[in-house]
C-alpha cells in the first residue's frame, strides 16, 4: 500500500534529538510529541469522550485489538461503521495488534510460525491470531494507525530466544504488509501500518531489527518490547540506538511508555508518540501526577488540605477540586473519585507533552526538561 501519510518536522532541539512535528491522518492532524490515552475496550476508563476532547484536549486515543476482538467483537463494530462511530470519537485513533496482550497471557497461549493460539481471559475459549487476521480485525475496527503483529519477548530474555522471536516478527511484518496490500479500508479512509522494532535489550538485535523496519518504508515506526521490567537505563539505551536508525522523516512511537520522566527523556532521544495505562491505572489507586510532584491522595496528610489538586492543570476539575475533597471521595469509595483522578492524570500527561512541544519550538527544550524533571518526579 502506498504511503499516503505526511509527517512534518517543524523544529528540532539544538541540545538534544527532540523534535516537534505534525502527523497527518484521515481524522485530522496530530501534533507531536504526543501522548495517547489508552481506551482498551473502546473507552478511556472513567473519562467521557467529550471530556477527552474538550476538557483536556486529547488529539488521538488508542484501542486494543485483543480486547475489542473479544468484546464487543468485530461483527458489531463493523455494523456500527467502525470504532470511531461506535464510541463517538471524531479525532484520530490507533490500535495495537494484540501482540503485547498475547505476551501477557504466557500461561494461556502457544506461539508458532503461523501465529498465536490463545485462551480468552474471559471464558477460556480458544482463538488464533495470525498476521493476516490481525490486519483484517484492525480493518474492521477502523483505526487510522494500525500495528503490525509482533511477538513481545519477556525481559530478561535469552539471546537466542530474543533473536528467533525478532526474526519471526520480521517475517510476520512481511505477511502484514502483504495483507494490507491485498485488502482495502472498509470505511472510506486510508489506514497506516506501523511496523514494530523488537530485539529485547541486545544492541545487535535492536540494530538489526531497526534496519529491517526502516527498509519496510512504512508511514511510521514503533519501538516495542521495552518498559517490560528492564532498568530505565537499558530502555533509554535501546531507544536511542533505534531512533538513530529509524527514518528521521517518519514518526517514532515508543509503545507502553511510561512515567512522566520516561516520556521527557525519550522525547530527548527522538521519540514522537507515546501511550501508557499508567495515568488512569494509577489514578484509580489514588496516585496523582502534579506539576509539583507525585502524591498519594489517600495519605492522611491531605485530609485538611483545601488547596487545589493542581492549580497549574488545564483541567477545571483539578483547579477547582481540593485535595481534601478528593481524599474524602477515595476514602468513602465514591465513583467520582476515580473520574476526577483519571481526568486529572490524563490532563497532566497531555499538558506535559504540549509543554515539551512548545519548548522544542522555542529552542529551549533541554533546559526546560532538566528544570522540570526534579519537580514532577519528587514524591510529596
Amino acid at each position: 500500500m502506498p504511503d499516503t501519510t505526511t509527517f512534518q518536522i517543524h523544529q528540532t532541539d539544538p541540545a538534544s534529538k527532540a523534535r516537534a512535528g505534525t502527523l497527518h491522518t484521515a481524522h485530522g492532524p496530530v501534533p507531536t510529541p504526543i501522548f495517547m490515552p489508552v481506551g482498551t475496550v473502546g473507552s478511556v476508563k472513567a473519562v467521557r469522550p467529550e471530556e477527552l476532547e474538550n476538557e483536556i484536549g486529547a488529539q488521538i486515543i488508542l484501542g486494543n485489538t485483543y480486547h475489542l476482538y473479544l468484546r464487543p467483537g468485530t461483527e458489531l463494530l463493523q455494523k456500527a461503521g467502525g470504532l470511531h462511530r461506535f464510541i463517538g470519537w471524531k479525532r484520530p485513533m490507533l490500535t495495537d495488534s494484540g501482540g503485547f496482550q498475547v505476551y501477557s497471557l504466557s500461561g494461556r497461549r502457544k506461539i508458532t510460525e503461523e501465529g498465536v493460539t490463545f485462551q480468552s481471559h474471559i471464558d477460556g475459549s480458544s482463538h488464533t491470531f495470525t498476521p493476516e487476521n490481525v490486519i483484517d480485525t484492525q480493518r474492521k475496527i477502523g483505526a487510522d494507525i494500525i500495528m503490525a503483529f509482533d511477538e513481545c519477548p519477556p525481559w530478561p530474555s535469552d539471546y537466542n530466544y530474543a533473536k528467533n522471536s525478532m526474526q519471526m516478527t520480521h517475517r510476520w511484518l512481511s505477511r502484514c504488509q502483504k495483507r494490507m496490500d491485498e485488502t482495502q479500508p472498509l470505511y472510506g479512509y486510508e489506514q497506516m501500518l506501523f511496523p514494530i522494532v523488537q530485539g529485547s535489550t541486545f544492541p545487535g538485535l535492536r540494530r538489526q531489527s531497526a534496519e529491517v523496519v526502516a527498509e519496510a518504508g512504512a508511514a511510521g515506526n514503533a519501538i516495542g518490547g521495552l518498559s517490560v521490567g528492564e532498568p530505565a537505563e537499558e530502555m533509554y539505551a535501546m531507544t536511542e540506538l533505534v531512533c538513530d536508525i529509524l527514518p528521521a522523516d517518519k514518526p517514532r512511537y515508543l509503545m507502553g511508555v511510561g512515567t512522566p520522566a520516561n516520556i521527557l527523556e525519550s522525547i530527548a532521544l527522538g521519540v514522537d508518540m507515546f501511550d501508557c495505562v499508567m495515568p488512569t491505572r494509577n489514578a484509580r489507586h489514588g496516585m496523582l501526577f502534579t506539576s509539583e510532584g507525585i502524591i498519594n491522595i489517600k495519605n492522611l496528610k491531605w485530609r485538611e488540605d483545601f488547596s487545589p489538586i493542581d492549580a497549574a492543570s488545564p483541567a477545571a476539575q483539578s483547579r477547582n477540586t481540593s485535595k481534601a475533597y478528593l481524599r474524602h471521595l477515595f476514602m468513602t469509595k465514591e465513583i467520582l473519585a476515580l473520574q476526577i483522578a483519571s481526568l486529572h492524570n490524563l490532563a497532566f500527561y497531555l499538558q506535559l507533552v504540549r509543554d515539551a512541544r512548545e519548548h522544542i519550538l522555542r529552542g529551549d527544550f533541554s533546559a526546560w526538561k532538566n528544570a522540570t524533571l526534579p519537580l514532577i518526579s519528587q514524591k510529596r
